[in-house]
Parts: C-alpha cells; structure tokens; sequence
C-alpha cells in the first residue's frame, strides 16, 4: 500500500500570458490552450479522489498560467471545502487586488511567484515578454497589502547563480514566508535549455543549505535537489534537515508523496517526468496512484551507476527526471551531482518510533490559528520534537518554544502572527 500523497501540482491549462524558454510544460501562449484540457466538472471529480486518497494533502493550482482559467476560484473553493491546503502557483503579473481577494475568499491559502532574476531585463528575456519583471513585482506587493502569504520561486541556471545571495534578500525584504530554490530539468519547451552546470549547482546547493540553517524570518528550501541532503550532512552532521534525522526536507518526492496532473488529465511522477502512470480520465487518481507501475518502481528504485553504489542513495537517490530525459533510463545515474561514491556503507534515514501523539486542546487551538500553508510542517515538527524529549502529548508550550527557537526573541513573521488572537 503506497503511503498518501501531501503535494500534488493539478497542471489546470496550457495557456500562458508568457513563452518562458524554461517551460516544463511547453505552454502556449494566450488563447491556444489544449483542446481536450479537463473541464471544471472533471476536475471537481478529480479533486474529490484526490482528497479520498490523500486528505491531508496540498494542492498546487498552476499551469501554464492558472489565472487565466475563469474557474479557478469555483475550483479552489471546491478543493478547500474538501479539507486540502490549496495554494496557486503563477508568474504573478495578473494578481490584481481583486482577485486576490477573490482567492482569499475561496479558501487559497497561499500564492508561489516566480521570480527568476531580480535583474529586470534578465527576467523578461527569461520570461519571454517585456515589462513581464514590473507586473510581477506589482502582484507581489498586491499579496503583501491583502495579507496573503506568498513564496518566492527562483530558477538557479548558469546566469542566475550569482544572484542566490540577493534573492535571498529579497524573498526576506518583501516579506515572503518561504524562498523555493528550483534546479530545472530539461523537458518541455526547456528541453534545449542548458540550466545550470554541475559546478554552479554544488556552489549554489551548499548556499541554499547555509541560508536554511540561518534565516529566522524566512524559509529557503531547494527543489528538484535531492544532492541537497548529502551537502546538509556535510556541512553539519548534527543538523536536523535530512531524512537521517527523520526529517524529509530537499530530497525528491516523487511517486512517493507526490504526482503531477497534467492539463489533459495524464498523471506523471513530477512535472518534468513525462512518462504517464496513467490517465484521470480513463481511471480514478486513488487507482493510479496505488497501483501504476512507474509509481511503484520509483517507491523501491533499483538505482545504477554512481546512483546505484552510492552511499547516499536512500537519503537523496539523485533526481529521476534528469536521466530519464537525458536517455529514457529512470534508473540512470544523474548527471548534475559531482560525487563520487566512496565504497562506504549505505546511510540508512532514523525513523522516529511510531508512538500516537496526543495533542492538548489548547495546542490544537493554537495549531488551527497558524495559517493552512506552514501548519502541517508545524505540526509534523511539533511530534518529533515531543518524541524526542520522551513524551506523547504536545503542548501549547511546546509550539511557543519552537516558534522561539525559529524565529528568535522577535517571534514568527507577520502572517502567522496574524492568525493568533
């Protein structure tokens, strides 16, 4: 039984305000968008099975461009309503107040924004369209003065990895809750795209981890990284980042806790895994996500070349999606990571004892004010914290000590303050 997804990316449509040349998904432009794109009725339906396999789960409502779908507040309420954390992904130029607003009332919990340069010309020529950085730029101080939380989402490539230390900067500077790093693979409109080289992807990797263990007042995580652990490990054995620790955070997730539905209803391991598990439209997504067989073989990967006799290959495994475009081979070594194994024994993750944890009334009421966006990590951080100290019920002190703990004497940032009366 493969255990419940907590992320899927539900690809709404192909259409797109802009022709990014990173595209993953190869969106068109405007008014083109895939003839046979599920309806809004196909996409309650599947929606629905979603929550029924996953009910803990988050929703990333993206595209293409999501905005551009009429429907996506009846869809986001529609998700919400199901007890999923719903969140939209957008380039972030149509995020006008009203619309936010729109969103808000719908149950969206949080927005993520691209911003791949904050060098203007950089990130149109990027994006495909000029005056693309300054709409982007607006929507983000839309968020800001509507009170919705936001992510900052940034491409690392070879031209924009001297930019990591001022996005981080930035992400804090404009107030968003979490900086995602992102590593692209090259599949999509993308697939001529170098992104970014092994070199640069190693210095800016061990970046991303520095600025984790540092930033109180901001979140930076690395996506499509799995490396990311192995560098974790490295720098600071005793930190609490990586599966070795009971703690999942940079590695790859796919297959195992996540999937991606394409706008046509295909579901693949990721977004820039193109080989379908199968399709919504022809089976339920609880039926693909049990029992697809690209899903399983990524659940117990039988990993090869320096992958495969590579000492970290269960706390990071190296990302699938990279071999697979570079020859067909998901199994492949990837390419990106500069290690070579050292012939030593294969790090094995410590799984915290499964003891039931209790929560007190008055921690579960301080839990409910934290927004839906932070409040599973919270939660999940909340138990191993308990378990570690020897004891099965958490407590609202617990929760005030670890907020101390994040964020310092200042406490947490405005939008989870926010929640609490």
């Amino acid at each position: 039984m493969a255990d419940a997804p907590y992320l899927i990316a539900l690809n709404l449509t192909e259409r797109c305000n802009l022709a990014c040349e990173h595209c993953y998904l190869d969106a068109k432009v405007l008014k083109e968008g895939a003839v046979d794109e599920l309806g809004t009725g196909d996409l309650k339906r599947v929606l629905g099975e979603i929550a029924e396999v996953g009910p803990e789960a988050m929703v990333v409502l993206t595209g293409g461009e999501p905005m551009l779908r009429r429907d996506l507040p009846e869809l986001a309420r529609h998700a919400s309503g199901l007890g999923l954390m719903v969140v939209v992904g957008t380039n972030g130029m149509l995020l006008r107040p009203d619309r936010i607003r729109e969103l808000q009332d719908a149950g969206v919990a949080g927005i993520g924004i691209s911003v791949d340069s904050l060098n203007p010309d950089h990130h149109d020529e990027f994006r495909g369209k000029k005056g693309a950085w300054i709409k982007t730029m607006q929507g983000i101080d839309a968020c800001k003065d509507a009170g919705m939380p936001f992510q900052i989402h940034f491409s690392a490539t070879d031209e924009t990895a001297d930019e990591i230390d001022d996005m981080v900067a930035f992400a804090r500077d404009a107030g968003a809750m979490v900086l995602n790093v992102f590593f692209m693979v090259c599949t999509g409109r993308g697939e001529k795209y170098s992104g970014i080289s092994p070199e640069k992807y190693d210095r800016v990797l061990r970046r991303v981890a520095k600025a984790a263990k540092e930033e109180k007042r901001l979140m930076v995580r690395a996506k499509c990284a799995p490396h990311f652990k192995r560098i974790a490990i490295e720098m600071d054995p005793d930190w609490p980042i990586t599966a070795a620790h009971g703690y999942d955070a940079g590695g790859c997730i796919a297959a195992t806790r996540y999937a991606r539905i394409t706008p046509t209803g295909d579901v693949t391991p990721c977004p820039y895994m193109e080989n379908s598990a199968g399709s919504v439209k022809e089976q339920s997504f609880a039926e693909i996500w049990q029992d697809a067989p690209v899903l399983n073989a990524l659940r117990a990967p039988k990993l090869e070349g320096r992958c495969g006799a590579c000492e970290f290959q269960i706390l990071c495994g190296g990302c699938r999606a990279r071999p697979l475009a570079m020859d067909g081979n998901m199994m492949g070594e990837d390419s990106l990571c500069t290690y070579q194994p050292q012939g030593g024994a294969v790090i094995t993750p410590l799984v915290p004892a499964g003891t039931t944890m209790r929560w007190s009334a008055d921690a579960e009421t301080h839990l409910a004010r934290i927004p839906g966006f932070v409040r599973r990590m919270v939660h999940k951080r909340a138990e191993e914290y308990v378990r570690g100290e020897g004891r099965t019920e958490v407590t609202k002190d617990d929760l005030t000590l670890l907020a101390k703990r994040r964020f310092g004497d200042a406490g947490p940032p405005s939008f989870i303050k926010r929640g609490r009366k």
